[in-house]
C-alpha cells in the first residue's frame, strides 16, 4: 500500500484544503467531483489552468460505440467497446485582470481554499492574486441542481482589495474536449447549431457517426448570464461571450452562469433549442434561491441516509464522502440508467455498468430509498433481457448471460478473460432479485419479471456446466472467478456455488409462482436442473477445511501477503501480469464472496476456517474487496479485523490507498463502507422475513446511528458504549431479534450493549 498523504482536512462535513498541490492535482479533481444523476464533472477549474490535471464533464447515459480493437479476433468478441465520453465544458470562464490571464500553474497567487460542502453539493474556491498595486480576491460557488436536473449554476465573485481592476471574463460553453482514457485525441462531437437568442447563448452537438447501428446522441448546451453586455463569438464546437468588470478598492463585482443542458436521450433534437428556452423561464430563480432550495433538498436525503459516528472524524468524513458520491451520481430517478463504477467522476472502465450495482449497491438503496429505487435497478436488467440472449448466443450456450460491461445490456468489453469467462456475473443478477424480495417482502416483481430473468439466467447454468463422467459430477471450466488475478481456471468455487444456487432459488420460485407467472419451464428441463444440483462439483479440502478457491489453487506457492515487501504493492502496479496470474495473491473477495452472498447457509465454523484461510493472502486491490472481509470479520467476532477492512474501505479513494483515484473515484464500492458499518458492525441481517441485529461498536469509536427503511418501517439504530437503541420512526409495529432474543417494536427499544 502507498504511504498516505491526505490532500484535504478532516472534517465531519467538508472536503476541503488550503493549499493547490499541483503535484497531484488530478487526485484533488477527483475527491471534489459534484454531479445530480443527471450529469456531473471532476473538480476541474472555471478558469484556464495550464497544468496537469484531467478536464472531465459527463452526461448520464451518453456514450460512445467504438471498435473492439484486439490483436486476435476471436469468434463470440464485442463487435464494439463502449465508453463514456467527455462532454461540454460548460463551467469555463477564461478571466484576466488588467490583461494578465489567471491561470494558478503559472501566476502568483496566495490564500488559497477549496471546499466540497457534502451537506448541500456546493462547491466553493478562494484565492487572492496581485499585479502590480492592484490585488483581487476571487471567489467561485458551483452545484449541479438536485431539484432541477437540466441546470447547472456557476457564481464568480471579484473583490478588488487594493488599486483598480479591469476583470475580462469571457464565459464558454466548450465540446472541443477529448477523452483521457481512450482516443486520447480524437474528437467525438460535431457541431449541428449554435447561436444567441435573446435570453441566452446556446451550442448543439452531436456524436460522431460510428459503424454499430448505435443511436447518436444530440446534446444541447445553453448559458445565461445575470448581467448583459456581453460581446459574443463563435468558434467551431465552441461559443463564447465576453463581459468586462469595472471595480476599485472595497467593491466587489459578480457574474452568475446558468447553464441548461438536454439531450436526445429526452428531448428531441430539433427540439432542444425550443425546451432549453422553457427550462431559463421555468428556472428564471435568482443564485440565492436556487442555493437555498439546493441546501433543503440535499438536507432531506441526509435525514434518511447520515450516519452519524462519535469518536472518529475521519471515520465519519469518510462514509459522509461516501454517501454524498453515491447519491450524486445515482438516485433512482431514471430505469435507463444504473450505476458505473466512476460515476462522473472519470473515464476508466468506460464509464458503463458492472456487475458491482447488483452485488454491492442494492443493499444500500433498499435502505435508503424507497423501494421504487432498486426496483428500477431490476428492471434495468429486465429490459435488457434480450440483449443478454444475445450475448450467450454469441457463446453458443443458451439462455441469458448478462454482461461484464454494458451501456446498452449487449456485452462491451474486449478483455477475453471478462468477456468469455467472468460468467459469475450472472449470479449477482439473480441475487439482487432475491435481495430484493427478500429485503422488502414484495414478491410481485419475482412473479413475472424476476422469474423471466431467472429463468434465462438458469437455462444459461444449465447449458454452460459440462458433466465429469470421471467423477460423475457437473462442472464449469474455463472461467474467471472474482478474483481477476486469476484467469481461465476449473471450478472456481464461487462460480460453480452461485450457478447452483441460481437453479435452485429459480426452480423454488417457479414452483411457488406457477400458477400465476407467464414463465414455462418444461419438467425436463426442471428434472436437469435439480440433477445438476444434486450433483455439482464443489473443490474442497477436508483437510484444512476451506472451500478450495479452484481445482489447482492449493498447488501454488502459498504465502501471506506480510511477507511481500510493501514496496512491491500494489502488486498490479509493480509486478508483471505473468508474476500475478502465477502467483496466490488473490485481488479481491471470491471464495468470501459467496460466503458473504449467502452467509445463512454456512456454519460459523466454516466461514473461519475459510477467513482465516483467505484473507492472509488477498491484497484488496479491488475497491470491492475490503467491505465484505468487513462484514465477515464482524460476523465472527473479528472486531480488529472488522474495523482495519472499514477503514480501508471507508477511505479507500479519500487516502488513495490503491494509488489510482487520480483516475476517478470507486463510485460503486463506496457502498461498502455503509454495509460494513450496518451490516458488518450492527449485524443487521433479514432472510426468511426475519430482522436481525447484534451489534457491537469498534473500540476507537464512542458511539454511531444509522436509519433504515425495512418493509414499509423507518428505524433508527443508535448504539453506544452501553446501549443499543432501536427506535420505530414510521410504520406498523415490527417483530426482530436483538441479540437472537425474539422481540416486538412498537415505539422504541433500549437494551444493553452486549459486548460492553
Amino acid at each position: 500500500m502507498n504511504q498516505i498523504k491526505r490532500l484535504f482536512d478532516i472534517d465531519p462535513w467538508k472536503i476541503a484544503t488550503t493549499t493547490l498541490d499541483k503535484e497531484n492535482r488530478r487526485l484533488q479533481e477527483s475527491l471534489t467531483a459534484i454531479g445530480n444523476s443527471y450529469m456531473g464533472m471532476r473538480g476541474n477549474f472555471e478558469e484556464s489552468y495550464s497544468g496537469d490535471h484531467h478536464l472531465g464533464t459527463y452526461l448520464a447515459g451518453v456514450w460512445y460505440p467504438d471498435k473492439t480493437r484486439v490483436g486476435w479476433w476471436k469468434n463470440g468478441y464485442p463487435d464494439y467497446f463502449g465508453k463514456v465520453i467527455n462532454a461540454v465544458n460548460f463551467i469555463a470562464m477564461d478571466i484576466a485582470v488588467n490583461g494578465h490571464v489567471i491561470d494558478l500553474a503559472k501566476v502568483p497567487y496566495e490564500d488559497f481554499y477549496m471546499e466540497l460542502d457534502m451537506q448541500s453539493g456546493i462547491l466553493t474556491r478562494n484565492f487572492t492574486v496581485t499585479f502590480d498595486d492592484t490585488k483581487v480576491r476571487f471567489t467561485f460557488q458551483r452545484f449541479l441542481s438536485i431539484v432541477k436536473k437540466e441546470l447547472g449554476i456557476i457564481r464568480l465573485e471579484a473583490e478588488v482589495l487594493t488599486g483598480a481592476a479591469e476583470i475580462l471574463v469571457t464565459s464558454k460553453l466548450d465540446s472541443h474536449v477529448t477523452n483521457e482514457d481512450s482516443n486520447y485525441d480524437e474528437l467525438f462531437w460535431e457541431e449541428i447549431a449554435a447561436g444567441q437568442e435573446q435570453a441566452f447563448d446556446y451550442l448543439t452537438v452531436r456524436t460522431i457517426p460510428n459503424n454499430f447501428g448505435i443511436d447518436r446522441f444530440t446534446v444541447t448546451a445553453a448559458m445565461q448570464h445575470d448581467i448583459t453586455g456581453g460581446h459574443y463569438e463563435k468558434f467551431p464546437l465552441k461559443v463564447s461571450e465576453t463581459f468586462t468588470l469595472n471595480a476599485k478598492a472595497g467593491e466587489t463585482v459578480s457574474l452568475v452562469k446558468k447553464v441548461i443542458i438536454v439531450t436526445s436521450r429526452d428531448i428531441e433534437p430539433d427540439q432542444q433549442v425550443t425546451k432549453v428556452q422553457e427550462l431559463f423561464a421555468e428556472y428564471s430563480a435568482d443564485y440565492d434561491t436556487l442555493k437555498t432550495e439546493q441546501q433543503v433538498a440535499w438536507q432531506k436525503r441526509w435525514e434518511l441516509a447520515d450516519v452519524v459516528i462519535d469518536g472518529d472524524p475521519a471515520g465519519q468524513q469518510a462514509i459522509r464522502f461516501n454517501l454524498f458520491q453515491l447519491f450524486s451520481t445515482y438516485y433512482g430517478e431514471d430505469e435507463r440508467l444504473n450505476i458505473g463504477p466512476k460515476g462522473f467522476t472519470g473515464e476508466k472502465y468506460g464509464g458503463a455498468t458492472y456487475w458491482d450495482t447488483e452485488a454491492y449497491a442494492v443493499p444500500l438503496y433498499l435502505a435508503l430509498s424507497e423501494p421504487n429505487v432498486t426496483r428500477n435497478l431490476l428492471k434495468y436488467r429486465h429490459n435488457q433481457l434480450p440483449q443478454a440472449h444475445i450475448n450467450a448466443g454469441k457463446q453458443g450456450l443458451k439462455g441469458a448471460l448478462y454482461p461484464m460491461v454494458t451501456f446498452t445490456g449487449i456485452e462491451c468489453h474486449n478483455e477475453w478473460e471478462i468477456t468469455f469467462e467472468e460468467i459469475h456475473r450472472n449470479g449477482a443478477i439473480a441475487y439482487a432479485i432475491y435481495n430484493y424480495t427478500n429485503y422488502t417482502g414484495d414478491e410481485s416483481y419475482i412473479q413475472k419479471e424476476g422469474l423471466e430473468v431467472l429463468t434465462a439466467i438458469s437455462r444459461f447454468w444449465a447449458d454452460r456446466v459440462h458433466f465429469s463422467k470421471r467423477k460423475g459430477l457437473y462442472m464449469i471450466h474455463g472461467v474467471t472467478g472474482p478474483n481477476e488475478y486469476e484467469n481461465n481456471v476449473n471450478n472456481n468455487w464461487y462460480t460453480n456455488t452461485m450457478a447452483t444456487w441460481v437453479l435452485r432459488y429459480t426452480l423454488e420460485n417457479y414452483n411457488k409462482f406457477k400458477a400465476v407467472t407467464t414463465v414455462d419451464i418444461s419438467e425436463e428441463e426442471q428434472a436437469k436442473w435439480q440433477d445438476i444440483i444434486d450433483n455439482m462439483y464443489f473443490p474442497e479440502d477436508t483437510e484444512l477445511g476451506i472451500f478450495v478457491q479452484h481445482d489447482t489453487f492449493l498447488d501454488k506457492d502459498l504465502m501471506p501477503v506480510s511477507e511481500l515487501d510493501p514496496s512491491e504493492l500494489p502488486l498490479n502496479q509493480h509486478w508483471s501480469w505473468d508474476h500475478i496470474l502465477r502467483s496466490c495473491f488473490i485481488k479481491q473477495a471470491d471464495v468470501m464472496q459467496g460466503l458473504y452472498f449467502l452467509s445463512h447457509e454456512f456454519t460459523e465454523e466454516e466461514k473461519r476456517r475459510n477467513y482465516e484461510f483467505y484473507e492472509p493472502m488477498t491484497v484488496h486491490e479491488s475497491s470491492l474487496s475490503a467491505s465484505v472481509h468487513a462484514i465477515l470479520a464482524a460476523d465472527l467476532g473479528m472486531e480488529d479485523k472488522a474495523m482495519e477492512m472499514y477503514e480501508r474501505t471507508a477511505r479507500l479513494d479519500l487516502d488513495n490507498y490503491n494509488n489510482d483515484t487520480e483516475d476517478g473515484l470507486h463510485i460503486t464500492s463506496m457502498t461498502g463502507s455503509w454495509l460494513a458499518i450496518v451490516q458488518g458492525f450492527a449485524q443487521m441481517k433479514t432472510d426468511n422475513g426475519q430482522l436481525r441485529f447484534a451489534p457491537f461498536l469498534p473500540k476507537a469509536w464512542s458511539g454511531y446511528s444509522f436509519h433504515v427503511n425495512y418493509r414499509g418501517r423507518l428505524l433508527f439504530v443508535k448504539v453506544s458504549a452501553d446501549e443499543i437503541s432501536l427506535k420505530l420512526v414510521t410504520g406498523d409495529s415490527l417483530e426482530l431479534r436483538l441479540y437472537d432474543e425474539k422481540m416486538t417494536l412498537t415505539d422504541s427499544i433500549q437494551v444493553k450493549n452486549k459486548h460492553a
